[in-house]
């Protein structure tokens, strides 16, 4: 049985090659950022307090807290590997699953229909189809035809390593800059880019701010320090000399900065090897067309079990020739464009509240056949032993007990002959209203595919987010006699890593009277230049505040102006500080410049 070959299977790694470590926050790297966000976002360590030394995010990690549901359930069997699921030669389930007694299901059930034996091969032409018919339309500068290193055997291959050369690094910096940035945003930022250094080398020879100063508004800035350290090493490594490799496993280990997904997207999109990529947008795509009810974004079962059936699936593309490819390749197009499609897929149509009506790929999708399926009866043929019983998806109870009831509601309208109409189309409306012999119309085609796509947004499980934290700051513009200003560094790592600010303290309570505040920003200024120093410094005035909002932190800046009557000089910072003449050419973020703004209108 299937289902019990998956269960039984080894409890080896699902990537033996690769060194263990924790989940990349790329995996959720093409989610838009919220309105109003921060485009100065905190990066995978950050720093607690806008005044204070940062602090690894790995200390700062708490357990997400799950929803309880109703009733108790018998406790999942463990299990460490899924990857017998993926194998070659393994049954696919075919029958989808029904909501109305929960979901219950085989681990099995969740071998994608991708690598069905007999249909698998069509789904999967299906997505490469549809994405080559779509990828013009969404005009991305990175997105370039394949270099294929057999199609022109007459090219210098000096040349032929310049070109892979460039091509890597265009696709290594639109990779970085899309993480947890819109496409539209980025697109100016990276024609910016390589306008400025068009090459690796280029790159590695820049001026560090001036590599901050490119990346100013996108936010995360210790990615531009990464990119710009890589690009160092890179270059001067004997054995890369500004190629990158072409193996997944060796870029990731290799270029630092550089994790699972994106070492997986360079390698297949660049090179053509058959390296699964997975980001936010493939995570949920897959989830709904394997039917995994979990986190995807804490879960690291759920997490491995999805990168393992990707990795199958690339490799099953890859093996996929077309009449026009050569049958012995190792390498071709096939997998880059594969992996792109996911991604594509899941930010225009299988979206967090997918059009399930355009999706090239509904006949693979788990998650659609079950809505499909909805009101007919639950399948016998589930599993009753335990052995046999998911251990992946989350209790569907809730959701099951909803639509049973929303069911028997509507067919009770239908056997009274109430024809009112109901508030929502439901699921169990539409798989009811299959049995009637009357065609369907728009109106009720339409309402089917809305009830579909209802049902197709509770997977994966929805993780209630953590309620941002609020917090106060002083940030003092301190003057000098020839209109100067005193700015210090913000240490290497954590929040806005590297760039230059007012000096700046936090404030260690909310709801600070302004006598307070005023009180706080002249101790921290005159700490900074001493009892000699002190009586040089005047407080102008509390000139106004600046609200902003980084990704795990509401952040009020209240803005002091300080006059230095003498040439005093601070007498000791822990960071590094300067006076400047030009505070508008400095690397800073968005939100200090936003009270450098206030500075400025105020003192002219």
């Amino acid at each position: 049985m299937a289902g019990k070959r998956a269960l039984r299977a080894s409890s080896t790694n699902l990537a033996p090659n690769r060194p263990k470590k924790g989940i990349p926050s790329s995996t959720a790297r093409r989610n838009a950022a919220a309105p109003g966000s921060d485009d100065d976002s905190y990066d995978d360590s950050y720093d607690d307090s806008f005044g204070r030394a940062s602090e690894s995010a790995g200390e700062k990690a708490r357990s997400t807290k799950r929803r309880k549901v109703s009733g108790p359930r018998a406790a999942r069997p463990k299990t460490t590997s899924f990857t017998s699921l993926f194998e070659p030669g393994v049954a696919t389930i075919r029958q989808p699953c029904s909501p109305l007694d929960g979901r219950r299901h085989s681990l099995s059930y969740h071998r994608p229909l991708l690598l069905c034996e007999t249909k698998g091969l069509e789904h999967r032409q299906s997505l490469l189809s549809w994405f080559d018919s779509v990828s013009a339309s969404r005009s991305m500068p990175w997105r370039k035809s394949w270099i294929d290193p057999r199609a022109a055997p007459d090219l210098d291959q000096q040349e032929l390593r310049k070109q892979l050369e460039v091509r890597a690094y265009q696709v290594w910096i639109s990779e970085i800059m899309l993480q947890q940035t819109r496409v539209a945003v980025v697109i100016d930022y990276w024609n910016r880019w390589m306008a400025k250094w068009p090459c690796i080398q280029d790159l590695a020879a820049a001026d560090a701010e001036d590599v901050l100063a490119a990346w100013r508004g996108l936010g995360y800035y210790s990615r531009a320090t990464r990119i710009h350290q890589a690009a160092k090493l890179v270059v001067s490594d004997p054995a890369m000399q500004g190629l990158l490799p072409s193996v997944a496993a060796e870029l990731e280990a290799r270029v630092p900065g550089v994790g699972r997904y994106t070492a997986g997207a360079i390698s297949a999109i660049v090179f053509g090897r058959a390296a699964p990529m997975v980001d936010g947008n493939v995570l949920r795509v897959l989830s709904r067309q394997l039917g995994i009810h979990g986190n995807i974004k804490t879960d690291k079962k759920v997490i491995d079990t999805i990168w393992a059936a990707a990795d199958a699936l690339v490799k099953a593309v890859a093996r996929d020739r077309g009449a026009q490819e050569d049958p012995r390749a190792d390498v071709s197009s096939r997998p880059g464009r594969w992996g792109q499609a996911l991604m594509e897929l899941g930010s225009t149509v299988c979206s967090p509240k997918p059009n399930c009506s355009q999706c090239p790929i509904t006949a693979s999708c788990r998650v659609y056949n079950e809505a499909r399926n909805m009101g007919r009866r639950p399948d016998s043929g589930a599993p009753a032993d335990i052995e046999d019983v998911c251990s992946l998806c989350e209790p569907f109870e809730d959701a099951a007990a909803q639509d049973a009831d929303l069911a028997a509601s509507e067919e009770s309208k239908v056997r009274g002959g109430t024809q009112s109409k109901a508030k929502q189309t439901t699921l169990s409306d539409f798989g009811l209203a299959a049995k009637s012999p009357a065609p369907r119309d728009a109106k009720r085609e339409a309402d089917a595919q809305e009830a579909i796509s209802n049902y197709a947004r509770r997977f994966p499980v929805k993780v209630v987010k953590k309620a941002v934290r609020a917090e106060e700051a002083v940030v003092c513009a301190i003057q000098g006699p020839d209109k100067t200003y005193l700015i210090h560094r913000r240490p290497e790592r954590g929040l806005l890593a590297g760039l230059w600010e007012f000096p700046s303290k936090t404030v260690p309570h909310e709801d600070c009277s302004a006598a307070q505040r005023k009180e706080i920003a002249t101790a921290h200024v005159g700490s900074l230049f001493g009892s000699r120093g002190k009586a040089e410094v005047e407080h102008v005035s509390e000139i106004g505040s600046v609200p902003w909002l980084f990704s795990h932190l509401k952040l009020t800046m209240y803005v002091h102006v300080f006059r230095v009557a003498g040439r005093v000089s601070p007498e000791s910072t822990s960071v590094p500080a300067r006076w400047t003449a030009d505070v508008e050419g400095e690397s800073m973020g968005t939100g200090m410049r936003k009270c450098w703004a206030l500075v400025q209108a105020c003192l002219g």
